[in-house]
């Protein structure tokens, strides 16, 4: 489309005389099928096209209007420094004025505008993107959902029937796609899968309901609508036009990015996000609903990918790429469905051993869910991850519900088919027991793997240790040496022992 073809308002707005300010030129136009954005250097300016698609309707002027502002009200929350103000645009004569007096024709959203580098989509394309940044995305993505609006309006969106509808919408609007990108086999097997979820998982929807986990979320939160911009994670471009698209389970919204990673063939980055976010949240039984959401979002790039190629206008050359995009989202859906055999691994030693720090190459490696025993107390007992403890914490009862907290999420999540991590001292024969008869009973197979390292590295690890949730202290290492119970012979079968000064990597490979 040239600038002529543009509608009069767009080839106005081209023109630096517009604006009150300096402009940057050429401005430059980004068009999506819903909105123009204008770039003009310091700031940039976003239109909604005057469009119907039945899931979002900005055909009057009085919709435009409404949604600008909901677009700032919404985006405030996780990028309050981009979303500046929704200003009128007004006609005089033939002439469109910026915030002129006259009655408006026209509705603006005014943003500041940040280089496209800052995109996390960008920085991974650069090979910037590392786990450290993961890690604050979890906190940051945490801290999101905390704070998001729910109420039983909000709540009502988890219901099965109404979650289901957008599943079975995509089915629908995909059939015609098999035998093309798609295939018959992962169409039918996907499509079982989640019809099976919602017939037989009904109680585990109920309870993400009343535990509050539906809220208003940001709903479409990939790695280009991530920004990392003055040393600080910027969620923006939420959805603001569709409620239903919003109103969902937080982990709809963390599926998104794990998808996002995976399908850019990082899932150790994904698998840091993941970790992160759950370990902040503590929400560990909402991992049993990611599988169902990891192959919706997959579901849903692979359809809006595939219509491309009913599109006349879409070049040839473009359709075969989309094709071949489609084809790879539609497999990374129907791979989210798969049985998975799950399994137990339990980390054993004394503090500063370098448990955690092995727990969580083995969770890279493995895409495994890292629990931690300081995480699991700390929410227990209600406090701030990054709070010290206090003596109540640590009680011997306090001790005993932590391991059978930790010990149950961890069955829940293995019979669901993920590897887990149970990262504690597991110093006592009664817990490392307690969890080899679990992981007996259900079938269940189970790892114990025990950090060593010489008494003066684990005092020199723990006095140098910082930025960790961990609590303990070089001083207790005398009483956890006097008190630690050594395995018996029947747990000697389970373990590995792992000398944490060495290189873990073949030492865990020969395991």
């Amino acid at each position: 489309m040239t600038e002529a073809t543009f509608p009069v308002l767009i080839q106005q707005m081209l023109q630096p005389g517009f604006y009150p300010h300096a402009v940057t030129e050429p401005i430059e136009l980004i068009q999506t099928h819903v909105s123009y954005v204008l770039l003009t250097g310091d700031y940039a300016y976003k239109l909604k096209k005057p469009v119907n698609f039945g899931f979002l309707d900005f055909s009057t002027l009085e919709k435009r209007q409404h949604f600008c502002q909901e677009e700032l009200r919404l985006n405030q929350r996780g990028a309050g420094e981009l979303y500046l103000e929704v200003l009128p645009i007004t006609l005089v004569g033939e002439q469109y004025q910026l915030e002129g007096t006259a009655e408006a024709v026209e509705y603006v959203l005014k943003m500041r505008q940040f280089p496209q580098e800052s995109l996390l989509s960008t920085l991974f394309d650069q090979g910037k993107l590392d786990e450290t940044c993961l890690d604050e995305l979890g906190r940051v993505v945490a801290q999101y959902h905390a704070e998001a609006q729910t109420n039983d309006y909000i709540s009502s969106f988890g219901e099965v029937l109404k979650v289901r509808a957008a599943f079975d919408e995509n089915y629908q609007q995909t059939e015609n796609y098999i035998g093309g990108p798609q295939t018959q086999e992962q169409f039918t097997e996907t499509k079982q899968y989640t019809d099976k979820f919602f017939a037989e998982r009904s109680e585990l929807f109920a309870s993400r309901i009343h535990n509050n986990y539906i809220r208003e979320c940001h709903g479409d939160l990939h790695l280009r609508n991530i920004a990392l911009w003055h040393d600080k994670i910027l969620l923006f471009d939420c959805i603001e036009f569709n409620e239903p698209f919003r109103f969902v389970d937080v982990m709809y919204d963390v599926a998104f990015t794990v998808m996002d990673l995976e399908a850019r063939q990082r899932k150790d980055l994904g698998n840091a996000f993941l970790n992160a976010y759950i370990e902040q949240t503590g929400d560990w039984e909402g991992l049993q609903v990611l599988p169902l959401y990891l192959s919706r979002q997959a579901y849903v790039r692979a359809k809006v990918t595939s219509f491309l190629l009913g599109d006349p206008s879409v070049p040839a050359t473009v359709k075969e790429e989309a094709t071949k995009t489609a084809s790879e989202y539609y497999k990374q859906a129907w791979e989210y469905t798969k049985p998975k055999v799950g399994e137990l691994i339990l980390m054993s030693g004394l503090s500063g051993s370098g448990k955690s720090t092995t727990a969580r190459h083995l969770a890279r490696q493995q895409g495994a869910i890292h629990l931690r025993s300081d995480a699991v107390r700390k929410h227990l007992g209600g406090i701030p991850l990054w709070e010290k403890g206090g003596d109540d914490l640590y009680t011997p009862e306090m001790t005993e519900k932590t391991y059978t907290r930790l010990l149950e999420l961890g069955i829940i999540l293995a019979k669901q088919g993920f590897s887990v991590i149970l990262d504690a001292k597991y110093d006592k024969q009664h817990l490392r027991q307690e969890a080899i008869t679990q992981a007996t009973k259900y079938e269940i197979p189970l790892q114990i793997i025990q950090c060593t390292a010489p008494l003066e590295v684990l005092k020199e690890r723990l006095n140098n240790r910082t930025g960790d949730i961990a609590d303990a202290t070089a001083d207790l290492l005398a009483s956890q040496i006097k008190q630690a119970e050594p395995f018996t012979e029947k747990e000697q079968a389970y373990v590995k022992i792992l000398d944490t000064t060495q290189s873990q990597e073949a030492q865990l490979n020969n395991s």
